[in-house]
């Protein structure tokens, strides 16, 4: 069994260009190449099967590009093995094999130049592509970031996953491209999908579009604790952010999400963002299993402040300790938190937020010391 002569030839002239990716629709039989002048493209004539035919031309392309006929499978563990360590001219190669699989592990390298980015789009474009390449910091600055900011909006809505929800919301504002046009409709968006909201609260929990009040206390805490902020106090500074107008939309938005996450992956995300939130407080590397754990360690804290600046925020507002136990307790929550309760059950929606109520009721009973 071989390719037809004509598809041999016209193969083996199209190898000899400047090629730069190569793609194969299995369906029509087509062979689409990208090279250093444009694209070109073979339409197959089998000779057997349709699938056996397929192989033999990804046989005919490993054998030229690989020096091996085992095609990718066989190549690539090996390249796995090595640790993806890859130089650029492997990369390209594996661009030139027509398998989809052999895109993926080349989008997923740790290091991607923006011509092998692209070149890698244009070889199997998709949504989970699109956010691995967004990943990367060379790509984010690249003028290919916009196509995939585009792709990635045009499929939100057909994402099943609420993980691929966020994580596509996640880095779309994270490039900062996007009109303000264009977040005010993503926000529209997350009303009726709650997990959008943990994609803005990941990117930009200091902007988020909707606008509310600072806390009733803000103006006159920000007088008082105005020197130590300016000192680097991380206490009071987070503190002074909670209770701005933008952090009482964080905690409105978190309580959104609770009161409406349909999945564990949304929660799971939430509370990577709320731990996130409150990275800078040099007590919340203190991750709790329970958040009655939690608010024993805020009580033990207040009263015996460590002097990593939390005992001189005490000092300057002795008749505050509430808020500051409040925001210690949340500064505990993390994904390990959830541990107890998801290590036990598999359930969503409405099933799922009421076996957590153990866990968010005392929660949001907390948020609501630094918000009313």
């Amino acid at each position: 069994m071989q390719l037809s002569n004509e598809d041999n030839l016209r193969l083996n002239v199209l190898l000899v260009q400047d090629l730069k990716a190569v793609r194969i629709d299995e369906s029509k039989l087509i062979v689409y190449a990208l090279t250093g002048k444009g694209d070109k493209q073979v339409q197959l004539n089998p000779t057997c099967k349709d699938e056996k035919y397929v192989r033999l031309v990804k046989e005919l392309l490993s054998n030229k590009i690989m020096g091996s006929p085992g095609g990718y499978p066989v190549y690539i563990k090996r390249w796995t093995r090595m640790g993806q360590e890859r130089r650029e001219e492997s990369l390209a190669q594996l661009l030139l094999l027509g398998e989809q699989e052999a895109v993926i592990a080349v989008v997923h390298a740790p290091v991607l130049t923006p011509d092998i980015a692209r070149h890698a789009w244009w070889a199997y474009p998709s949504a989970e592509n699109a956010r691995k390449l967004l990943d990367k910091d060379e790509i984010l600055n690249s003028n290919l970031a916009r196509e995939l900011v585009d792709f990635l909006l045009e499929f939100l809505p057909f994402e099943e996953e609420h993980r691929d929800m966020i994580e596509s919301t996640r880095l779309c504002l994270k490039t900062g491209l996007l009109s303000d046009d264009e977040i005010d409709e993503l926000w529209k968006r997350a009303r009726r999908k709650q997990s959008l909201y943990v994609g803005f609260l990941h990117s930009r929990p200091d902007d988020l579009p909707e606008i509310t009040s600072a806390h009733d206390d803000f103006a006159a805490l920000q007088q008082e604790l105005g020197g130590l902020s300016d000192k680097g106090n991380p206490y009071a500074r987070q503190l002074l952010r909670y209770l701005s107008a933008e952090g009482q939309q964080f905690l409105d938005t978190v309580n959104r999400v609770i009161d409406k996450a349909a999945t564990q992956d949304t929660v799971v995300s939430l509370f990577h963002a709320l731990a996130a939130y409150n990275r800078s407080l040099p007590l919340a590397v203190n991750k709790q299993r329970e958040i009655t754990q939690a608010e024993a360690m805020a009580d033990h804290w207040i009263a015996n402040p460590p002097a990593d600046g939390l005992d001189e925020l005490l000092r300057a507002i002795p008749g505050q300790s509430s808020k500051i136990r409040a925001m210690l307790v949340i500064a505990q929550m993390g994904e390990l938190t959830l541990f107890p309760i998801f290590g036990l059950t598999d359930a969503l929606g409405s099933v799922m937020r009421k076996k957590l109520k153990p866990l968010t009721d005392p929660l949001q009973d907390t948020f609501k010391q630094l918000t009313h």
